[in-house]
């Protein structure tokens, strides 16, 4: 127990504070097959966008237990990225691994899609 100033005990004890560690809010990385895709298309700005949908297939520890995930996801790459995957060829069938972030489709939509910052095709 510590004592205040006016002599009184107090029970409050002083804790080293401990910063959290640093770990990233938003990243993802991700492999599958593209199961579809539209054209490269441009925003009135004039940037690259292109869209795409990624089927993945793994087995991942859930619980101690083996658990089998399968899902599609929509996903986007704008500006250089997007060009370089419309150069590299990216079609249905082609296997992917993906690096981004999850954030809606746009500011009037709710709707989550990876937007894809970092590519390779397999």
């Amino acid at each position: 127990m510590a004592v205040n100033h006016s002599g009184n005990r107090s029970r409050s004890r002083s804790r080293p504070f401990k910063a959290p560690q640093r770990v990233p809010d938003n990243e993802i990385e991700l492999s599958g097959q593209v199961i579809g895709r539209e054209a490269l298309r441009y925003t009135p700005a004039g940037i690259p966008i292109l869209t795409f949908t990624v089927k993945h297939e793994s087995t991942q520890i859930e619980a101690g237990t083996s658990r089998r995930v399968r899902f599609e996801v929509e996903a986007m790459a704008m500006g250089e990225v997007a060009q370089r995957m419309d150069t590299d060829d990216l079609q249905a069938g082609r296997g992917v691994r993906l690096q981004g972030f999850l954030a809606s489709r746009s500011q009037l939509s709710a709707r989550l899609v990876l937007h894809v910052n970092g590519f390779k095709l397999e």
